[in-house]
């Protein structure tokens, strides 16, 4: 797929079949998207498509021995400042649910690129993921884009 391909709001992607729905942890389907082999970039949960609960976003990987954590650290250890690596793939996540007819939580003013509209709902603080940060020692912290510090 060419790179003007892949900007056209996913469409290639839904007709090639590139997006399948695994069973992730606690019994919540997640939808990813498949551009190689061995790249998974998580799109969304069920729940963000008209369900329940927000999607996560992975930040890192856990360390590979680590033992997993079954839930989140209480008291956070890591900056409140979002990465620009978070907001990029933030951003994208987002941009690509609204292309796929999610609902749009900003007013819209004439609008119609789904990263314009993404990067509107990220400045009012709207955007309804969680970011997963991993720590060395294989616990993670959740944080919600909300609470995260942009510039």
């Amino acid at each position: 797929m060419s790179d003007a391909g892949s900007m056209n709001g996913g469409d290639d992607l839904v007709e090639s079949g590139g997006i399948e729905q695994e069973e992730a942890e606690g019994g919540r389907s997640c939808l990813f998207a498949r551009w190689g082999e061995e790249d998974d970039y998580a799109l969304g949960s069920e729940e963000e498509f008209g369900g329940d609960g927000g999607d996560i976003i992975e930040s890192g990987n856990p360390p590979p021995g680590a033992i997993k954590a079954k839930e989140a650290n209480k008291e956070r250890v890591t900056t409140p400042y979002m990465t620009k690596y978070e907001k990029a793939r933030i951003l994208g996540t987002r941009a690509l649910q609204i292309s796929m007819n999610a609902p749009v939580l900003v007013a819209l003013e004439g609008e119609s690129d789904p990263l314009i509209i993404a990067m509107k709902e990220l400045a009012a603080n709207k955007i309804p993921l969680v970011v997963r940060r991993f720590l060395p020692d294989g616990s993670y912290e959740d944080w919600l884009v909300s609470e995260l510090l942009t510039e």
